[in-house]
């Protein structure tokens, strides 16, 4: 998009509804390609070694105007958008978004300090966030468009966090692989980096990573505040920044290579499977885990400012286990089986228990459509593996929850009364459901769906030195996303088949 394509602000100026149509009616498919033609070029360059001309097409990228409308889009519909920085501003406006985003300029640019935030941990903990403002958000976001063909280009070929067309499924799925068959290595370093986001080396991050490196030290510089104090930030990229996920990859790179380069013999095998700072190595004996692979990474670690967390660090034999994103990882007799992590059922109930407590005295519509939103985002993340023995135990002790529910809605009635009111028949099962008024005036049943009746499906791992910026894999990701979304419609059908009326 050219400069004689922005709006004009003779025409726009005072008149709100001139703005609103010009937002509204942007091509934002056409915008995407135009952004995304540059983002290949930069690819092709990187896998070149043309590093000039990679820099001057992300100075380019940097200062294109399709870009700066979708990094303002970008930070004005993700979950953040009702958040303020230090300066109290959201953009909810056409106008200012428009304004916000003719003002993305390189020139005079001076960060604010980020608002201090904290949200809990599983483990009791609380981790910091750091709040950029809203124009600090659209800076990071446009120079991440830059930066992100970059660092897939060079990006280790088995790190799955953070990264497009990559997910936690595909990094289990390349566990299964690396450990399932009888000749696959037994020991297992499962390890977690300690505070990698906040111990991130400054000085490291300026000298490696592939973008401006003014504009970077300014982000990096900032500072915080917290309770009305401002603090200097000497180490790290905060949590809650768009661009710092990419950053920590960045960082992170090579420990792939570091690892495999420690044993250079070909029997170790030595496989590294990557998301975000929580990663696991394999190896054929704990003897090289120990004495060549570990060392190999406290090297890595230590010349980025990074250390292995002790408490989530430990040398694992295949038969004995392990947790990972969520899933725990296990032979049983020779057999890998990947099923959902105890802790995370136990979390998941512990959440649905407290949901069912805190909707004792509001409708039953209200508590099935949120259980019911909970049940299909649990079940969609583990249904590529063991998981349904897991998921009938959870509807059951689900129904456990709702009895203690109806009795204490309906203390004098008899439990056959209750039945009658709260289930249905569907074949030989009773289904917890519930009426309610459609637009028309009409009434349509609402039932509870089971998670035991999401089916389970393998899920194909994505290739793994495949990237949305090399056109060789252009269709290939195309077909991904077109077997994903037959796979979702033809889910669709199978719940709604076994719900539906006999």
């Amino acid at each position: 998009m050219t400069a004689a394509e922005w709006p004009r602000p003779r025409r726009l100026t005072g008149a709100p509804l001139a703005f609103d149509a010009y937002w509204t009616g942007l091509d934002w498919t056409r915008l995407r390609k135009i952004v995304l033609r540059l983002q290949v070029r930069i690819a092709k360059a990187v896998r070149e070694r043309r590093w000039g001309k990679a820099e001057a097409l992300q100075w380019l990228l940097g200062r294109s105007g399709s870009a700066k409308l979708l990094a303002v889009r970008r930070v004005v519909t993700n979950r953040g958008k009702n958040t303020p920085g230090v300066d109290g501003v959201l953009w909810t406006t056409a106008k200012e978004m428009i304004r916000s985003a003719r003002s993305l300029k390189r020139r005079g640019y001076r960060p604010d300090a980020l608002r201090r935030v904290y949200i809990p941990k599983s483990n009791g903990k609380k981790r910091p966030l750091g709040i950029p403002t809203m124009q600090d958000r659209a800076m990071q976001a446009l120079y991440r468009m830059a930066l992100i063909p970059v660092a897939e280009t060079m990006a280790d070929p088995n790190s799955y966090g953070f990264r497009p067309k990559r997910s936690t499924a595909d990094a289990i799925g390349q566990c299964f692989i690396a450990l399932a068959k009888m000749h696959s290595p037994q020991w297992v370093l499962d390890a977690d980096i300690k505070a990698c986001f906040d111990r991130i080396d400054h000085a490291w991050l300026c000298r490696h990573v592939p973008m401006d490196e003014e504009v970077l030290r300014k982000w990096l510089k900032a500072g915080f505040v917290e309770d009305e104090v401002f603090h200097e930030t000497e180490a790290g990229t905060p949590q809650g920044g768009i661009i710092s996920p990419t950053l920590a990859n960045v960082a992170l790179d090579g420990l792939e290579a570091a690892a495999k380069a420690a044993v250079p013999r070909r029997g170790a095998k030595v496989n590294v499977i990557r998301y975000a700072d929580d990663f696991v190595i394999t190896g054929v004996s704990r003897e090289i885990l120990e004495t060549k692979v570990i060392p190999a990474v406290h090297a890595f670690l230590d010349a980025r400012g990074l250390h292995l967390s002790p408490e989530k660090t430990r040398l694992v034999h295949i038969e004995e286990g392990f947790d990972f994103l969520g899933f725990n990882v296990r032979k049983y007799d020779g057999k890998l089986l990947i099923k959902p992590a105890p802790k995370s059922v136990q979390a998941f109930l512990r959440t649905i228990r407290e949901l069912v407590k805190k909707h004792v005295a509001s409708p039953a519509e209200v508590l099935i459509r949120q259980l019911n939103s909970k049940l299909r985002g649990w079940g969609q993340y583990y249904r590529g593996v063991v998981a349904k023995e897991t998921f009938y135990r959870i509807d059951k002790a689900i129904y456990g929850y709702l009895h203690r529910w109806m009795r204490r809605r309906h203390p004098g009635r008899p439990m056959t009364w209750i039945r009658r009111r709260y289930y249905r028949r569907i074949g030989t099962r009773s289904v917890f459901h519930t009426y309610v008024e459609t637009r028309d005036g009409t009434r349509e049943r609402l039932d509870l769906m089971s998670i035991g009746d999401i089916p389970i499906k393998r899920h194909v791992k994505v290739q793994a030195g495949a990237t949305p910026y090399d056109p060789r894999y252009l269709d290939y990701f195309r077909r991904r996303w077109q077997r994903l979304s037959d796979r979702r419609k033809a889910d669709r059908r199978h719940l709604s088949l076994v719900t539906a009326p006999w």
